[in-house]
């Protein structure tokens, strides 16, 4: 059943917009989408007035035409806050999850196709984000027999990955009965970058390459190896494949469809993913990292939260991780030989630490204790770090003067 068989409104006036305003604002949408524009009321007066004038008669004058299309924009925005207005009041309840739904329809601009391409790509996420009113259709996951063996097998891999290890326990059986196993050997390439993408994958053994194209040169951007998902931005954002994927080591990889994980996974995923991403871009660290670099990042990264006076890390103890501070105060206390414990650091949100025990393979430089009543950081591990970091390794060599 369409939301719209719910709102308050005469017949005639629900065929109105499902036949006549729902075309256009898909239309419009859609192009909105693509350009995202920085000021989307212009561009909606722009969209109309070009759109209007292929059925108005040339001999309109310019002014007629403004006023024609004020009034069109007028009645489109009225009926849209009407039929706001009326959901609002229906589906109140549902309010926070819509809101939440919204935050998956931003494609990241160094995703997207170019125009020339966008047809199929603009259609889709026009149908899938603004279809008839958005209605969502009753689902059931895929169920593919497994023995318990492939269970227990595909539940430790699932519970490496950032993307399926924070799903509840009903979730994520849910997740690995929809999983189907695929196996694909050196050489072959699983993803060609710029196609349209209808699966993930979760690696189990072996690993791949993505490959993507940079000024008319392949270059490979990342080496995933089990654990590591791949081909899931296709999926999170509706757009084409961001790169290409090529078997380096036999694969064995668990597939699971576009549906089964819009209904299951997609939802917690983009809303974690958009506040690491939102929030690395104010980590002066990494300002010159691009979008899909930044995004690798933020896959990598575990949040853990610790109490006023914990110590996160202790100095001359072994380091296998790096932080960000996303909330709250630290500060570094150093053991000095015949001066006892010093202050030496204060450290607030943005700011980060532990690098030197990865950058020089030694042991904890300072004890990082939490000074306000809470704090949260991001983790990564020395093997991500070494993945994801490596070529922000001057930059951050040259800040180790800083603790000097």
């Amino acid at each position: 059943m369409s939301v719209i068989d719910g709102l308050p409104f005469a017949d005639e006036k629900k065929t109105y917009i499902l036949d006549v305003l729902d075309p256009i604002l898909e239309e419009m949408v859609s192009d909105i989408l693509t350009e995202m524009p920085k000021n989307p009321l212009d561009f909606m007066i722009a969209w109309l007035r070009k759109r209007s004038g292929v059925a108005t008669s040339l001999r309109v004058s310019i002014q007629q035409k403004n006023q024609l299309l004020k009034q069109e924009l007028r009645q489109v925005t009225g009926s849209l806050s009407e039929a706001g207005t009326a959901i609002h009041h229906e589906h109140h309840a549902d309010e926070e999850s819509e809101e939440e739904d919204d935050d998956c329809d931003e494609i990241p601009e160094s995703h997207q196709k170019p125009m020339s391409q966008m047809t199929r790509a603009r259609q889709s996420v026009s149908a899938e984000a603004y279809g008839t009113w958005n209605q969502k259709k009753a689902f059931t996951a895929p169920v593919f027999s497994k023995t318990d063996e492939q269970k227990e097998r595909l539940n430790q891999t699932l519970q490496q990955s950032f993307m399926f290890s924070t799903l509840e326990s009903q979730e994520l059986n849910t997740v690995i009965l929809a999983m189907k196993e695929a196996s694909f050997p050196s050489g072959e390439k699983v993803i060609t970058e710029g196609e349209d993408g209808d699966y993930l994958f979760v690696i189990e053994k072996g690993s791949l390459d993505c490959i993507k194209n940079i000024n008319g040169e392949d270059k490979v951007v990342k080496t995933c190896v089990p654990g590591d998902v791949f081909g899931e931005l296709a999926l999170l954002y509706n757009c084409p494949r961001a790169a290409s994927c090529v078997v380096k080591e036999p694969l064995i990889a668990w597939q699971l469809d576009r549906e089964s994980f819009n209904h299951i996974v997609k939802e917690a995923s983009v809303k974690r993913r958009n506040r690491y991403d939102n929030f690395l871009k104010s980590v002066t660290l990494l300002k010159s990292v691009d979008a899909y670099e930044r995004s690798q990042i933020s896959d990598a990264l575990k949040a853990e939260t610790f109490r006023q006076g914990e110590s996160i890390v202790k100095q001359d103890e072994p380091g296998d991780k790096f932080y960000i501070i996303e909330e709250g105060e630290l500060y570094a206390v150093k053991n000095i030989p015949g001066e006892g414990e010093k202050r030496v650091m204060d450290y607030k949100a943005g700011e980060y630490f532990g690098e030197l025990a990865l950058l020089r393979n030694q042991n904890r430089a300072a004890t990082i204790v939490v000074a306000s009543e809470t704090a949260k950081v991001l983790s990564m591990t020395r093997t991500s770090f070494n993945k994801m970091l490596g070529p922000l390794q001057n930059i951050l060599t040259r800040h180790v003067a800083d603790y000097k």
